[in-house]
């Protein structure tokens, strides 16, 4: 009786509460809700449970695109066509930019025209949307029909459709005012500079950077002087550092001026050292943190002081959560997941700056993150929020070593310290591993053999190496062949086979690709990039060979041990993503040392 009293009251409610996709509670809070703003929003249950209770987009209107009979369209924008895709673009500009704008606002797209029978297609993330008549109505559409379409690739499509539009970069190009000064001065004038400053060009110029650089999937942004006129700004992409925009005629300091006063704990009229601040803005309906670095450089003009800005991108979208997506194959996603479910001991990720040595930590300690453990973190600084760990405040009352001894005092379960940067932060890290403690945290060494004897150098006992610790990993980011342009080798060139000491009868049957460059990757034939790994798990004969040791640990001892093991060296880790067609035999090359 109540089900068929709720069927008649909320068809949604009905079928998501059978399907067990919410349970009873939830219904009645969203129920009471739809209530609540019956008479001003009118929103449905499904809408509700989205907006209000954070369920996934697509887990609740494909349910409502089969109660109501809406044809489900399955697009990958990658298969579409250069003609499909100009025809949506040419409908969703054919009637101006209000109706382009009221598309874009309720997440439909003029799919197809259907001339056979006259018939207008519209695709919809929310195909309930009591906006839909209107929107076919502006469209002058006579006949229309509605598809659901789901937000992940609606997300996708318009990317590529109707990118969103840098509104400072648009500033700039209808600006009349002019970005450039007189060099007779012979020190710099700050009332010139402010006068610099002041023009509303140079702050859209900032703030078109900051904009882009997350758009286009910078990790970080580089402000360089490279005379007393030009400074020029590049995104690093995929590990590579490429211009963006040369700004001529200005004074680099009004540049710098105006990036040190948008960010936060930095003093513009120093110019002599560095200088540590963060930005934060709203781009996308997205938080993006920037940590932004200034530090002074020797330039060839005496009246300028020039400073070089590193601005590194946190955008937290990025953060894996699902260790399977780290790349790690085989032995070393065998020996890791092992290491980090261990009750006890340390997991140390090593490698160099940029190396995603963060992104692996962050993605293994969500594998092991639960309420019933209290999970601390030390960082300096903190790069990522981290649900359900508490993360330590790293300021001038209370530096990174003295965090990490005070952590000690609080009762921890699972810790992170950020990175092993002393002899104290590493002995304190090494000693909470070996008392009952999972420790994670980071090196600076090449590969991981060599982080047991950097640790022996700086005066860690042997015993606590050998058994404190479950596993050290090397890892190195590597460029991805772009799937639209890459191209198989018929024949790889000999030179290549002799660098990379490559056994042929190995490769045979082997389809090897290779770079070629096109427009959806820039012309570089690499699209994003992925990780490569050396899994050094600490094995009964590795832990005794460590305790033995003498005035020095044998590292190549411990490597050739490890290999028996099943460790890949980070260059055959490479390799084996060659074979699989991910990347191309100079990029791995070109990433990793023969060992």
């Amino acid at each position: 009786m109540l089900d068929a009293q709720l069927e008649m009251t909320d068809k949604i409610g009905y079928l998501l509460l059978k399907k067990g996709i919410i349970d009873s509670q939830i219904l009645e809070e969203a129920l009471q809700v739809k209530n609540d703003d019956q008479a001003k929003l009118k929103r449905n249950l499904a809408q509700i449970l989205v907006q209000e209770f954070n369920f996934d987009h697509d887990t609740i209107f494909r349910e409502v695109a089969v109660l109501y009979a809406f044809k489900e369209l399955n697009v990958h924008p990658q298969d579409l066509s250069e003609d499909r895709i100009e025809e949506i673009k040419k409908l969703m500009s054919s009637k101006g930019d209000e109706a382009k704008k009221m598309l874009i606002e309720h997440k439909v797209l003029p799919f197809q025209y259907d001339r056979f029978r006259e018939k207008l297609v519209l695709a919809a993330v929310d195909p309930t949307d009591r906006s839909l008549t209107k929107i076919a109505y502006t469209l002058n559409a006579k006949k229309y029909e509605i598809n659901y379409l789901k937000k992940r690739d609606y997300d996708k499509l318009i990317q590529i459709i109707a990118p969103p539009e840098n509104e400072y970069l648009k500033l700039i190009e209808e600006s009349d005012e002019e970005m450039s000064v007189d060099q007779q001065e012979a020190t710099v004038d700050e009332e010139e500079l402010d006068a610099e400053i002041n023009k509303s060009a140079l702050v859209n110029l900032i703030e078109a950077a900051l904009v882009e650089g997350v758009r286009k999937g910078a990790s970080d942004i580089h402000i360089v002087p490279k005379s007393s006129k030009r400074t020029e700004i590049h995104f690093r992409i995929d590990g590579k550092l490429t211009l963006w925009h040369a700004q001529e005629g200005t004074l680099p300091e009004a540049l710098m001026a105006v990036v040190k006063d948008r960010s936060k704990g930095m003093d513009r009229f120093e110019r002599e050292k560095a200088q540590d601040g963060f930005i934060q803005r709203e781009i996308d309906r997205h938080i993006i943190r920037y940590r932004v670095s200034v530090l002074p450089m020797v330039g060839t003009e005496l009246r300028n002081k020039f400073e070089s800005i590193v601005i590194r991108i946190l955008d937290d979208r990025k953060v894996i959560k699902d260790l399977g997506k780290l790349g790690l194959v085989g032995y070393a996603k065998d020996s890791f997941e092992k290491a980090i479910n261990q009750p006890q001991g340390m997991i140390i990720l090593t490698g160099p700056t940029g190396s995603g040595k963060s992104t692996t930590l962050v993605a293994a300690l969500y594998q092991v993150i639960d309420p019933t453990k209290n999970v601390l973190t030390v960082e300096d600084p903190v790069e990522y929020v981290i649900e359900g760990a508490r993360q330590l405040k790293i300021g001038y009352k209370m530096n990174f070593e003295q965090a990490i001894r005070a952590i000690l005092r609080h009762d921890p379960d699972i810790v992170l310290v950020g990175e092993m940067r002393d002899k104290e932060t590493a002995e304190t890290a090494i000693k909470l591993a070996n008392t009952g403690h999972l420790t994670f945290s980071t090196l600076h060494t090449n590969d991981a053999p060599s982080a047991v004897a950097r640790l022996y150098k700086m005066g860690i006992e042997p015993f606590l190496i050998a058994y404190a610790i479950n596993i050290i990993v090397a890892q190195r980011l590597i460029r991805k062949l772009c799937d639209k342009c890459k191209r198989k080798v018929t024949e790889i060139a000999p030179e290549l086979i002799k660098r990379a000491q490559l056994n042929m009868d190995d490769w045979k049957g082997v389809d090897v690709y290779e770079a070629v460059g096109c427009e959806h990757c820039n012309g570089t034939g690499y699209k994003g990039r992925m990780a490569i790994h050396e899994a050094l798990y600490f094995t009964n004969p590795i832990r005794e060979m460590i305790v033995r040791a003498g005035e020095e640990v044998d590292e190549e001892a411990v490597r050739k041990q490890a290999r028996r093991d099943g460790t890949l060296t980070l260059r055959d880790s490479g390799f084996e993503k060659v074979r699989r067609g991910l990347t191309s035999i100079p990029e791995v090359l070109a990433g990793t040392s023969d060992e």
